[in-house]
């Protein structure tokens, strides 16, 4: 992976953190940084996926493959938020 490639990533993980976050309902007890590692995970492990089922280079907007790392995000901040809720 190049540094653009790497720079995309890390600005695409911001994004599907955030968004990850906002649909996971109620407060989470997690920080805004962990959110954006969770983001950043998701999003890598989410273009994984999609390229495995052949949905990640489509014309147009990619609205599958950003479905898949936002829900993995959303799974990534409700885990780590029940974690916390515990200690």
């Amino acid at each position: 992976m190049e540094i653009d490639g790497i720079i995309s990533a890390i600005v695409i993980g911001i994004v599907i953190g955030v968004l990850g976050r906002l649909v996971v309902p109620g407060r989470q007890r997690i920080g805004i940084l962990l959110t954006i590692l969770v983001g950043i995970i998701a999003a890598l492990i989410g273009s994984w996926i999609a390229t495995g089922l052949d949905v990640a280079d489509t014309d147009g907007v990619d609205w599958i493959e950003w479905l898949i790392q936002i829900s993995l995000a959303a799974l990534g901040v409700a885990s780590l938020d029940r974690t916390r809720a515990r200690r």
